[in-house]
């Protein structure tokens, strides 16, 4: 393909996507899977678009620099499972730092790094029906870390959230915290994070002040700075051992990841 069609081409993609952004069009989910191979000339050019959509709705999305996507998936038949030619899965090496919060044992096989946003509503959906089942089914064998990842465009909360949900977590009430920005029983905003401190028994100067001094803003800009370099551009996005799943996939999605893992049979 011409370098000038593939230029026209990602225009007309990235186009499209900021007119769906900007209408706040849902996209539709659909149970199809679908298997991607792309080489490495035109591959990491068109993923930010193809991400976005695909990701949301259909088996996970997996990329890399340097080599080919792969993605494996189980047919509802109970068939074989259908893959591409190329099972060479690329990985991320994605930083942990102190201040990122986890969940399970240090030393656990598998790390599961997740890219979200406490306005985005796949993210809620993924915390409050999948995240449970991945952590009920591995425990012990999964360290879960969370990492900012604010849609500040088009979600004003997102930034303030995170940085209230940091201010919990030097009190050691992060993931408590976390829980209950997602379950949304208030709209976000600076009333509902007071009062979400206060829930959870902090200390409410200390909190307070960490709010209104923006203590964690660095922190939370960082890792989405990182994403961002990396190639991140909707959330959820998840780092499982370095393989990218993008979107608020199925349990099932997660468990053939996890367990290739586990299993050694990813490549």
């Amino acid at each position: 393909m011409a370098e000038e069609d593939i230029q026209e081409q990602e225009i007309e993609i990235e186009e499209e996507i900021e007119d769906q952004v900007e209408d706040g069009e849902e996209l539709e989910e659909e149970e199809e899977t679908i298997t991607i191979t792309l080489k490495r000339s035109t591959f990491f050019a068109i993923l930010i678009p193809i991400a976005f959509i695909v990701g949301l709705g259909s088996g996970y999305l997996l990329w890399g620099r340097g080599g080919s996507a792969t993605t494996t998936t189980t047919t509802t038949d109970g068939s074989a499972p259908v893959e591409a030619a190329d099972q060479t899965l690329p990985r991320y090496d994605i930083p942990i730092t102190d201040e990122d919060p986890a969940i399970g044992p240090e030393d656990a096989p598998v790390t599961v790094i997740e890219f979200s946003d406490f306005e985005c509503p796949f993210c809620r959906r993924h915390t409050l029906e999948t995240a449970p089942q991945i952590l009920s089914q591995y425990e012990g064998q999964i360290r879960y870390i969370f990492k900012d990842f604010p849609l500040r465009s088009i979600h004003p909360q997102a930034d303030p959230a995170a940085e209230a949900a940091h201010c919990a977590r030097e009190q050691g009430e992060f993931w408590a915290y976390h829980d209950l920005l997602f379950e949304l029983s208030l709209p976000l905003g600076s009333e509902t994070y007071i009062q979400y401190a206060e829930d959870l028994g902090l200390n409410m100067s200390q909190f307070t002040e960490c709010v209104e001094n923006r203590k964690y803003a660095d922190n939370v800009q960082a890792n989405f700075d990182f994403a961002a370099q990396l190639g991140v551009r909707s959330t959820p996005t998840f780092f499982i051992n370095g393989i990218a799943v993008v979107g608020a996939q199925p349990f099932a999605t997660f468990q053939e990841v996890i367990d290739g893992e586990l299993n050694g049979t990813n490549q």
